[in-house]
């Protein structure tokens, strides 16, 4: 056994020594999550070793998001004992009273950004947008703010940003109007459809997802994008002449709930505090490029140094970017996305 897997086994003792009372060995719960790739590093990374650690059996399903979950609860058929949501659907479906309480006595949620620790949902990883651009057409000098990005004289070239993600692609254009990071919150809607527009009619593709978002940047059919930073990691690692960074990029969070009415939540809410903690959370920039929602997991000595620049939770690059309010989009999703739609369908 080397050192590294010594120290996660001892870790996870005390973790399981922390809980008031061990769960029930026998005992079963399902997780929902978003299936693919992500899912199977989570399997990896907090299914499995949560599993092994209390004694339990945690089986696994897949998710299309809030409206199965509020099907599930108003139905009295509630068949997930913890499901995995986007910050803004936790937001409303805590406003709409679909989630049990979260038990933070239990739960530590010292090292989660508070601002993810809400009394029915908490925070569990990390997306961010970010701005890619070819580098076989700018060489190093290419677009590096959205700024730039927006300057179609100064960059000259063929552009895609994100169609479907209203919230994503009104943040970037705050930034592009020079908003600093600290103020894109609460969202000028108004303002950001106007920094919209001036750009839109520059825009060659409005992608609708990732897979997307990758293939016009690695087909050439686009200059530059704004794109998930684990489809431009990907593409770095297939060798695509490309560049990104963090600057600027816009954080998106997932969260997880404990839907009202599942049939096991004690086991659930011990379950959920292992998939939060520090050493679990380690484990999953191992498998994938989402980033760890617990910042203490890049004290564990687990995270290999050389990785920790290319998180995009890594503490030195949350400073660069905007964390999306999930509470303003409670309020404002649906106001913001129908305008931004008729705006970019002109």
């Amino acid at each position: 056994m080397n050192r590294t897997r010594s120290v996660s086994v001892v870790a996870v003792a005390a973790l399981m020594a922390s809980f008031a009372a061990p769960a029930m060995a026998g005992d079963t719960i399902t997780v929902a999550s978003w299936g693919g790739t992500y899912q199977e590093a989570q399997t990896k990374a907090f299914f499995k070793p949560t599993a092994d650690a209390l004694g339990i059996t945690i089986k696994e399903d897949t998710t299309n998001g809030l409206d199965d979950v509020r099907l599930q609860v108003t139905g009295n058929a509630v068949k997930w004992d913890i499901t995995e949501l986007g910050a803004d659907e936790c937001a409303r479906g805590s406003k709409e009273g679909l989630f049990e309480k979260l038990d933070y006595g239990i739960i530590d949620k010292s090292g989660i950004n508070p601002k993810l620790v809400h009394d029915d949902w908490v925070g569990i990883s990390y997306t961010s947008v970010v701005l890619i651009y070819r580098t076989d057409v700018f060489g190093d000098k290419g677009p590096k703010t959205w700024a730039d990005f927006w300057n179609v004289e100064k960059f000259p070239g063929r552009r895609a940003l994100s169609g479907s993600q209203s919230t994503e692609t009104l943040s970037v254009a705050a930034l592009a109007e020079g908003v600093p990071i600290d103020k894109v919150y609460p969202v000028d809607i108004d303002g950001a459809l106007k920094s919209v527009d001036k750009i839109r009619g520059h825009v060659d593709a409005w992608w609708t997802s990732g897979a997307q978002a990758m293939q016009l940047v690695k087909d050439g059919e686009v200059d530059m994008a704004s794109i998930w930073n684990g489809r431009a990691g990907t593409l770095k690692k297939e060798g695509a002449p490309v560049s990104f960074s963090f600057d600027q990029g816009v954080l998106t969070a997932d969260c997880m709930v404990i839907p009202k009415g599942a049939k096991n939540k004690e086991a659930a809410m011990k379950a959920l505090a292992m998939f939060v903690s520090p050493q679990l959370q380690a484990n999953l920039p191992l498998y994938v490029d989402n980033g760890p929602v617990n910042e203490k997991a890049f004290e564990t000595g687990k995270i290999p140094q050389d990785r920790i620049k290319d998180i995009n939770s890594a503490p030195e690059n949350v400073k660069k970017q905007v964390l999306q309010d999930a509470e303003f989009w409670r309020d404002n999703l649906v106001e913001a996305t129908e305008k931004f739609n008729n705006l970019i369908q002109q």
